[in-house]
C-alpha cells in the first residue's frame, strides 16, 4: 500500500495533525515508541489565555483558542469521553507591585474576553493564600491529554496504521516522488519527533533550545477547588482530591532524571498558594521541545519537498496545536501559505550556513 504520509511521532503534535490529515481524506502511517515520560504524556495540558508574570495575552490566542476548543470538542464526540475540562484559572497576586502592573494594562478592551474579574484583595480562606488578590481568567483549563492520546492509538492500532518500533532515520530513502521506508512508501514524511528533532539529520539546524520539566502529582485531603491556582506554579484540579503542579523549567541539564531539587522547588512553591497539608505522589519529568523564538518549527524541508516537520510546540502546545496542523495540512494539499512566524523557512540562513561548512 503507498500512504499519502508517513508521521513520525505521536505525541501532541503527531496526533492532532493525523486527525486533520484524516479529516482531508488523506491516509496516514504512524511510527512511534511508545514512552511513558514523554512530553507529551508528563505535561497536564493547561490551556491559559494569559501568559506568564508580565500580564500578556497568550500569543495569537483569539485565533488559537476557538480552533482548539472547536477540534478538543470534536474529539469528545467522537469518543464520547471528556477531553477538555473548563475551568476558571485564578491567577493570584504575588505582590503589590503584580497589581499595579496589572492595574496598568487592565484598561485595555483586549483583555474583555478573558479576564471575568479583578480582585484587588480576596477574603481570608482556610485553604489558599490569596490576600492580595488576582485575576479570574475565564475560557482556560486542561486538556486529559494522556486520555487523548491512548484514544487515539487504540483507533490507529485497530486500523493497523500504528507502527511501535523505533523509526530508523538512516533507513529512509527519498525518491523522486515521495519516500520509502522499510518497503512501504508515501508521498511524503513529516517528523513530530518532539525533543529528538535536534538530533535529526533532516532538521537539526534549527535552533531548538530543549529544557526538561518536572512536574508533581499531590493529594489534599477534604479540599476540591473550584479553581486552576496559578502563582509562579500553577494548581490544577484533577479530580478526588488529586491535583497538578508545575512546572520546572531547566535549560542547563536537558536529561530524563527526576532530582529532589526540582521537587523541593515544586512543594516549596505550592505551600505559597495552598494552606492545606498535602502529599506527593508522583513525580514527572520531560523534555520539551522548545524554540529559540518560543515560535513552532513548521514546514517542508529546504531541499527536500518529500520531508516535513511539524514540532516546537513547547509548553503551548495544547493551544496552538489544532490550528497549526489545520494551517500545515491546508499547506501541504493546497500549497496555503503558513504564518511566516511559524514557518521553518524564517530560519533558510541557519540552513545555509549549516551547509556551506560541509
Amino acid at each position: 500500500m503507498i500512504y499519502d504520509y508517513l508521521v513520525v511521532g505521536h505525541g501532541l503534535a503527531g496526533a492532532i495533525l493525523t486527525c486533520f490529515l484524516e479529516e482531508n481524506g488523506k491516509t496516514a502511517l504512524v511510527f512511534d515508541v511508545p514512552k511513558a515520560n514523554a512530553a507529551s504524556r508528563v505535561a497536564a495540558g493547561l490551556i491559559n489565555p494569559v501568559a506568564g508574570k508580565r500580564f500578556a495575552k497568550s500569543w495569537q490566542v483569539d485565533a488559537f483558542l476557538p480552533a482548539a476548543s472547536s477540534f478538543y470538542q470534536s474529539m469528545e464526540e467522537r469518543y464520547q469521553t471528556p477531553l477538555f475540562h473548563r475551568k476558571p484559572i485564578l491567577k493570584l497576586f504575588s505582590t503589590p507591585e503584580e497589581q499595579n502592573n496589572w492595574m496598568g494594562k487592565s484598561t485595555n478592551t483586549a483583555w474583555d474576553d478573558y479576564i471575568e474579574t479583578t480582585h484587588l484583595q480576596l477574603p481570608l480562606s482556610e485553604y489558599v493564600h490569596q490576600e492580595l488578590g488576582g485575576l479570574l481568567i475565564q475560557r482556560g483549563g486542561y486538556i486529559a491529554l494522556r486520555t487523548f492520546l491512548q484514544l487515539r492509538e487504540e483507533e490507529l492500532q485497530k486500523q493497523g496504521r500504528l507502527r511501535t518500533d523505533s523509526f530508523e532515520v538512516s533507513q529512509l530513502e527519498l525518491m523522486p516522488h515521495g519516500v520509502r521506508y522499510q518497503g512501504v512508501e508515501a508521498k511524503k514524511i513529516i517528523f513530530c519527533e518532539g525533543a529528538q528533532a535536534a538530533q535529526n539529520p533532516y532538521f537539526g539546524w534549527l535552533p531548538f533550545s530543549l529544557n526538561k520539566g518536572e512536574i508533581l502529582d499531590i493529594n489534599v485531603p477534604n479540599f476540591d477547588a473550584s479553581y486552576i491556582y496559578n502563582k509562579a506554579v500553577y494548581v490544577v484540579p484533577i479530580g478526588q482530591q488529586h491535583y497538578r503542579i508545575g512546572a520546572t523549567y531547566n535549560w542547563r541539564e536537558v536529561n530524563e532524571q527526576l532530582t529532589p531539587e526540582a521537587r523541593e522547588e515544586l512543594t516549596s512553591k505550592t505551600k505559597d498558594i495552598l494552606k492545606k497539608p498535602f502529599t506527593v505522589t508522583k513525580q514527572y519529568v520531560g523534555i520539551r521541545p522548545a524554540v529559540r523564538d518560543r515560535k513552532p518549527l513548521i514546514g517542508i524541508h529546504p531541499e527536500k519537498p518529500q520531508v516535513g516537520i511539524f514540532n516546537g510546540m513547547g509548553s503551548k502546545g495544547v493551544l496552538m496545536a489544532p490550528l497549526l496542523a489545520q494551517q500545515f495540512v491546508s499547506m501541504l494539499e493546497q500549497q496555503t501559505p503558513l504564518w511566516p512566524e511559524v514557518n521553518i523557512a524564517r530560519y533558510l540562513s541557519m540552513y545555509v550556513a549549516s551547509t556551506s561548512n560541509i
